[in-house]
């Protein structure tokens, strides 16, 4: 583990900040690194200052920090629901949480034209849908095999809350309410401002601090319920906590930035080829690396085309070409 966490976590450090520094720069306002250097380096006229400063890190800034949040968050909660199923074919979503925060968003959108609701209703209910998987699971507890029962229970909640999205949408002033809750569900950053983040980053601060300083036991869990007894751990324990700070991590990503797919699939996948299946370095390395990878996806989003690209939509093609291209390697590195 010392000698994959001397290269990996600095190499996948320093390509995080080589995704910043080109966010920074890239966009369609006429300003680039050459202005930014002047700015933080003090040269730039006051005019240009006062601009620039507004553009950089009122507008940019923000929207690059919210991007590097979801992107370690969605990552460190796949890589977290791997470890604790044992299967690299889970994501963030098996217990329905994005479902959840998705009627959530869209519900909130259509009783209130503030975002404080909207955001608050996409958080509550995104836990309303694990409750109800675990609920599921509680009324089947003595089944012979309680994880599916859960998964199973996650399923249920996912299609329950997908029905009740519908019936939102279709709800939904077609002129006015149902665009915007299309598109937010699509996915981008493009609301994404100093006041949500200070909302929304201490929660997100503390469940990924709490899901990194579980690693070790995550390490024990995913090799099965009954190792973890006989090293003394309570796996019911260990496995609700875990899904409750992944749930967290989950939910707020969707308040930030609409429904995003496919992060906490794919790139737990790629750490774990850098890093291998430790999860005291697997977790770390997936942030590092799902952050580098949504700011990048963020940026092409915004500058590709005239008009901006919802994130969701990149993230998913990348995805799907990418799951395919490692799909014969998915075992690699997690025994």
């Amino acid at each position: 583990m010392k000698a994959r966490a001397a290269w990996v976590l600095p190499g996948v450090a320093a390509l995080l900040v080589l995704m910043v520094i080109i966010a920074l720069g890239a966009g369609r306002f006429g300003i680039g690194w050459v202005e930014l250097a002047q700015l933080i380096s003090g040269h730039a006229g006051e005019a240009d200052a006062s601009r620039w400063g507004n553009i950089f890190f009122q507008l940019r800034l923000p929207r690059i920090l919210a991007a590097a949040v979801v992107g370690s968050s969605l990552a460190v909660a796949g890589a977290s629901y791997q470890a604790m199923f044992a299967n690299p074919l889970v994501s963030p979503n098996l217990c329905g949480v994005l479902a959840g925060s998705s009627f959530g968003a869209a519900l909130g959108m259509v009783i209130s034209n503030s975002w404080v609701v909207v955001q608050l209703t996409t958080f509550v209910f995104g836990l309303a849908a694990v409750g109800v998987a675990l609920g599921i699971a509680a009324l089947f507890r003595r089944s012979s095999d309680p994880m599916l029962i859960l998964v199973l229970g996650g399923i249920v909640a996912s299609a329950l809350f997908s029905a009740l999205l519908a019936i939102v949408k279709y709800l939904a002033d077609p002129y006015d309410k149902l665009p915007s809750i299309v598109y937010w569900l699509m996915g981008s950053f493009a609301l994404s401002e100093w006041s949500l983040l200070a909302r929304t980053a201490l929660p997100m601060i503390v469940a990924l601090g709490i899901l990194m300083a579980m690693a070790g036991r995550l390490n024990v869990l995913s090799l099965g319920d009954e190792p973890a007894r006989a090293l003394g751990l309570s796996a019911g324990r260990l496995r609700l906590v875990a899904i409750l700070m992944a749930t967290v991590l989950s939910s707020l990503t969707v308040v930030i930035g609409g429904e995003i797919g496919w992060i906490g699939l794919i790139i737990p996948h790629a750490a774990r080829m850098l890093s291998g299946p430790d999860n005291r370095l697997l977790l770390p390395a997936s942030a590092l690396l799902g952050a580098a990878f949504l700011v990048g996806v963020d940026t092409t989003a915004r500058t590709l085309f005239l008009s901006e690209i919802p994130v969701g939509i990149i993230t998913a093609l990348l995805g799907v070409v990418t799951f395919v291209a490692v799909l014969g390697r998915v075992r690699k590195g997690w025994a």
